[in-house]
């Protein structure tokens, strides 16, 4: 990777805007790719490398909130009392790859099939699973299937708190299967401990800036800290337009002389869009951006996963990492600081571990809540709507997953002491809103309405999900370790009471897909198979924005497998 600035930009081929999960990569295969081609990469945040809130592995969250975190929020939500949700992403060499909580894992295969399904030949889960392997370096050894010459390193973390050891004996007692160490291979349902995305080596996370990155040619430069404005477009035809180069903050203009591709995630990506004149006509317009391509898809079918927590205080001698994340500067979590920068083991290289991915048939659910979600949505001619029936009636696709946690994390506030926390999410609400620019501040920070639980399957799906995870801790080995639910609390036991919660309670994953989703034209598409955005000739989209329907699976790996996708169809056709 160089950071060279000199004649280089005058002789670009390819610019990647947005050096995120899926941006990073993406610019590192194509330098690799392409040796002849110069390749820009220009990132609005640092570059961060040494920040140890990024690299520390139980550091995980750190940088929510902060200055490497663009800090969005949705707009009050309707059906949570009005109240407004973080949307946050990463503002850093590597986007959200550096904030995330390190979850590694995949969906179901009939999911990425779908992608093909909804009319996007070559797109599916053989294609998709040679691309996220091809994008993973795996140490170890189970049944599962796995790459292990890839850029993100992984495996099972060798820092499991005791706590957690119940989590298999206690779930299968409830009717959902044990999956362990062999479901990243498109058969996720089950309950299991699932890899982490550390570097076995140096015991950091690896991420797309750490991993992918160092791998690049001088062929690729890095701009950090540079905000791009808009796609600069030029008319072809009546209808086409072709991509010229990117316009800067500052006025600067860069120009490429083969395409532009937009990586700047679900939230950024269709704002890109819209302040470049390709959009709804009359949102633009009110923006004061002329109109130049009009499709109605852009910063439509905002999907997100809706998560509840259920949380337990541990009863007195049994250890959780609390104290390592709220006394942060007292003497046990200084010492673990002290043995991760030392290279000794450290409680801080804790992360998630404990999973479990179930369908509605294995709470004993399935007809009530497929029948909700046929009178809502039976007759809906949206296409998303369509398949997501489809996924309630196959039981190879998760509807719900957990996540068992050595740690408090609720929603009403740590008050002390030692806990466990049990989230529940909904793999695939039917909620999808929107994200655009803002037609006063068209700059600024995006609308972002999400919609969240505007259904009543949405609401009815976390509510049953949340007393299932109750159903779960009082189940041994679980029920023996601690001595008091407090979110949401004993005194929770009706439907309305829980609905009420609920409201209160519910949040997001942060992992919003499909606001330029891959789909055709006329179904809300905003790219076509070549992830070219429909009516030019050379600006594509490659993140995860163009996921046409949301995955039950965190969605870091998904992001690789596109970039690596993208990269080699462009090498192909350069």
């Amino acid at each position: 990777m160089c950071q060279r600035k000199c004649q280089f930009c005058l002789h670009l081929l390819e610019i990647v805007v947005g050096g995120g999960t899926a941006g990073s990569a993406l610019a590192t295969r194509l330098s690799q790719g392409l040796p002849r081609a110069n390749i820009l990469l220009i990132e609005a945040g640092p570059a961060a490398a040494d920040d140890l809130r990024i690299n520390v592995p139980g550091l995980r969250g750190s940088i929510l909130g902060s200055s490497l975190d663009w800090n969005f929020t949705t707009v009050p939500q309707a059906s949570l009392d009005g109240r407004s949700i973080d949307v946050n992403r990463g503002k850093v060499l590597g986007g959200s790859s550096a904030m995330n909580y390190l979850c590694y894992d995949r969906a179901s295969a009939p999911e990425y099939e779908a992608w093909g399904e909804l009319g996007n030949q070559g797109w599916g889960w053989k294609s998709m699973m040679n691309a996220m392997t091809k994008s993973e370096n795996f140490t170890g050894t189970d049944k599962d299937r796995h790459g292990y010459t890839g850029p993100i390193r992984n495996y099972y973390n060798r820092v499991v708190f005791p706590v957690l050891g119940g989590w298999q004996a206690a779930v299968s007692k409830l009717g959902v299967n044990i999956n362990d160490k062999s479901s990243l291979g498109g058969e996720p349902i089950g309950v299991m401990f699932q890899p982490t995305n550390i570097d076995p080596t140096k015991r950091t996370r690896s991420y797309s800036a750490n991993s992918y990155l160092p791998l690049a040619g001088r062929n690729l430069v890095v701009k950090t800290n540079t905000q791009v404005t808009k796609v600069n477009l030029v008319k072809c035809s009546s209808s086409v337009y072709q991509a010229t180069g990117v316009t800067l903050s500052d006025g600067q203009i860069i120009t490429a002389s083969k395409e532009v591709l937009v990586s700047a995630g679900s939230v950024q990506s269709p704002g890109l869009l819209e302040l470049s004149g390709i959009g709804q006509p009359s949102l633009l317009k009110a923006a004061g951006v002329a109109p130049l391509v009009e499709l109605a898809g852009v910063g439509e079918n905002y999907q997100d996963h809706i998560r509840v927590s259920n949380t337990y205080q541990l009863k007195d001698g049994i250890d959780s990492f609390d104290n390592l994340i709220y006394d942060n500067t007292g003497a046990n979590a200084t010492g673990e600081l002290e043995k991760w920068l030392n290279g000794e083991r450290s409680l801080y290289e804790y992360t998630s571990a404990a999973y479990g991915f179930a369908n509605w048939q294995q709470l004993n659910l399935g007809p009530q809540m497929q029948s909700l979600a046929r009178s809502i949505f039976g007759s809906s001619a949206n296409v998303i709507d369509s398949k997501k029936l489809q996924f309630l009636n196959n039981t190879h696709v998760p509807s719900i997953e957990y996540l068992y946690e050595a740690n408090y994390v609720g929603a009403f506030g740590y008050t002390g002491g030692q806990f466990i926390t049990l989230f529940s999410t909904v793999m695939h609400p039917f909620s999808r809103g929107s994200v655009h620019i803002n037609p006063k501040d068209p700059q600024g920070k995006p609308i972002i309405d999400p919609k969240y639980m505007d259904n009543a399957y949405d609401r009815t799906a976390l509510v049953e999900a949340a007393k299932f995870a109750r159903r779960i801790a009082n189940t041994e080995p679980i029920k023996s370790v601690w001595k008091a639910e407090t979110e949401p609390g004993e005194a929770i036991q009706t439907d309305e009471e829980w609905a009420a919660f609920v409201k209160k309670a519910m949040g997001s994953f942060y992992h919003p897909v499909g606001t330029c989703a891959m789909l055709p034209r006329q179904d809300g598409g905003v790219v076509d198979a070549e992830l070219r955005v429909y009516g030019t000739t050379n600006l594509r989209v490659v993140d995860n924005s163009i996921i046409p329907v949301i995955l039950s699976a965190h969605i870091q790996t998904a992001a690789y497998g596109i970039a690596e996708v993208a990269a080699a169809k462009i090498i192909t056709s350069a």
